[in-house]
Formats: structure tokens, C-alpha cells, sequence
């Protein structure tokens, strides 16, 4: 596989500063040399530019920096767009997870109308301007990419030309949901698997259900959006917004393994790294093991 590299070294998005180092935490851990070692091809092309928050006015208080957040989607979605359409898998890192929504955008222009999307994050990532209790952006991109949102929010995400069904995204890991988000997750269609049902069930069988859900909706690539605070902060505390009870370092990879096997991975984003909070770059090596593991590292 031929796998191209883009940092978005955006924080705009969160309320805690430090996420816009995550790509380069990741590459520092040795990610490139990591693929190359499975026997990809890896091209790295670098960094989207992001203007940093200190050169910001933040005059929408319900939608913090949106201003900035939305030209940056679309440069995203355009780069994501020209790389798929080349047959290459895109590889984002992170960043905030608002920047899902550029991703997303660019695999659908790509004309990848057979997206499944999982979704691996401690949180719904569903409020929007009104539902929100932050304002912060990085909680609001699944309702810009199912385009389920109020006209507020949805008024930043004209340029889109398709949204995904809602039907085609599946989230797993969630432990954290807002009250003004949960209700509207219940009836938007998006299939859920939190922490509780990952106990009950293990982190195989929800994976294996989460799969089998996306081929059955017409599903034929997939694209893991994977927030690394879906990790227990024991295991990844370099992450913008913890939260305890997640997954283990082996749950994590087992998920990651399960989606190497189903053949179907076509592009992944990683996102949330945060350095300043993190210890000795755990957070990003652990990142780097993950996406190996997506991407078909096996033990024997």
C-alpha cells in the first residue's frame, strides 16, 4: 500500500492548547520508519498551515474560532481529496478531532461513495451551537459530517458537496457524552458501542459487530478516525481532554488488528496527541504502534 503522511497541527478547535504539536510528537516516534517496516510506501508531505490561536479574535463564542476552523477544512478536504484520488491511503495526524470534517469531505469528493467510517473517541463529538456547553469545535464534527446540525453550524459546511449517511459511521469507546448531544445521537442513525457494551461483549465482538454493520450499509473502504483519548489516560495521558475508563493498551490494538484483518482499511486519521500533557512521548508512540497495527503489523 501507498500511504501519504499530512499533519494538521490545529488546536483551534479545543479549549486546552498543545494538540497543534501532536503531528510532530508522532513523527518523532519513529512513524514512517514504522510503516516502511510492514513494507508500505510512505510519502510524507508535511503540514497543512494553521494559523495559531494567539493571531486569532474569537468573536463567536458558541463556535470558538470557526472563523479559522473552516478555511481549514477545506484546504484539508481538498489535499485529502487529491490523495485518494491518486489511490493513496491518506494518513492524518492530529491535531483536534474538528478536523474530521475536512478528512471526511475530501474521501467523499474523491468520489469514495463506499465510505465506512469508525469512529474510535471517548466522546460523541456530536453537540453543535446549540447543544454545546464549550463552544470548542472539536466536539461538533460527526453533526458537520452526517450534516445533522443546527443552521448556525451548518452554515460553515456549504462548501461540502455530500454529507455521509449517518448509517455508514459506527462509535466505539464512548464514556463521555454531553446531556444536549446524547438525546439527538439516539435518533441520528449512527450506530453506538460504549465502554459499558465494550465490558459486557469485549472489544473483538464490538469490533467485529461494528464491521460487519458498515459491509452490510454498502461499505467497501474504511476510514478509522481514532481519538487517542478512547485509550484509558493510564495508558495515553498526552491526549487533549482524558478520560478514565477507556481502553487498554492490548484492547487497542486488538481493535486496530481486527481492522487489519477485515481488509477493508483505506485511509486513517489519528488526532487529540497532546505533548504537553503527555510523558516521555507515550502517548505518541502508542500512536504509532496503533496505526502499525491498522495497517497490517502482526506478531507472527
Amino acid at each position: 500500500m501507498e500511504i501519504e503522511i499530512l499533519g494538521v497541527p490545529m488546536d483551534l478547535g479545543s479549549s486546552r492548547r498543545g494538540t497543534d504539536m501532536g503531528p510532530s510528537a508522532i513523527r518523532y516516534a519513529r512513524l514512517t520508519e514504522a510503516l516502511r517496516q510492514i513494507g508500505h510506501t510512505v510519502r510524507d508531505t508535511g503540514n497543512l498551515e494553521v494559523p495559531v490561536a494567539e493571531s486569532l479574535d474569537m468573536d463567536h463564542p458558541r463556535l470558538k474560532h470557526i472563523e479559522a476552523i473552516e478555511p481549514t477544512w477545506r484546504r484539508l478536504a481538498e489535499r485529502v481529496a487529491r490523495t485518494a484520488a491518486a489511490g493513496r491511503a491518506p494518513l492524518v495526524l492530529g491535531g483536534d478531532h474538528s478536523l474530521a470534517v475536512g478528512t471526511v469531505a475530501g474521501l467523499l469528493d474523491a468520489g469514495w461513495d463506499d465510505l465506512g467510517l469508525l469512529w474510535f473517541d471517548a466522546h460523541a463529538d456530536f453537540n453543535d451551537s446549540e447543544t454545546t456547553p464549550s463552544g470548542n469545535v472539536h466536539g461538533m464534527p460527526v453533526s458537520c459530517i452526517v450534516g445533522q446540525a443546527a443552521p448556525e453550524l451548518l452554515a460553515y459546511t456549504r462548501w461540502m458537496r455530500r454529507y455521509l449517511p449517518a448509517d455508514r459511521i459506527v462509535m466505539i469507546g464512548l464514556r463521555d457524552v454531553d446531556p444536549g448531544e446524547r438525546q439527538r445521537l439516539r435518533a441520528s442513525g449512527i450506530a453506538v458501542y460504549t465502554m459499558q457494551q465494550i465490558d459486557e461483549m469485549g472489544i473483538a465482538e464490538v469490533t467485529r459487530r461494528a464491521l460487519e454493520h458498515l459491509r452490510t450499509r454498502g461499505a467497501r473502504r474504511l476510514y478509522v478516525s481514532f481519538d487517542m483519548d478512547v485509550v484509558d489516560p493510564d495508558v495515553a495521558p498526552g491526549v487533549g481532554t482524558p478520560v478514565v475508563g477507556g481502553l487498554t493498551y492490548r484492547e487497542s490494538h486488538l481493535a486496530m488488528e481486527i481492522v487489519a484483518e477485515s481488509g477493508l482499511l483505506a485511509g486513517m486519521e489519528v488526532v487529540e496527541v497532546n505533548p504537553i500533557r503527555d510523558v516521555l512521548n507515550r502517548t505518541a508512540e502508542l500512536a504509532v504502534a496503533l496505526i502499525a497495527s491498522a495497517f497490517g503489523k502482526r506478531i507472527l
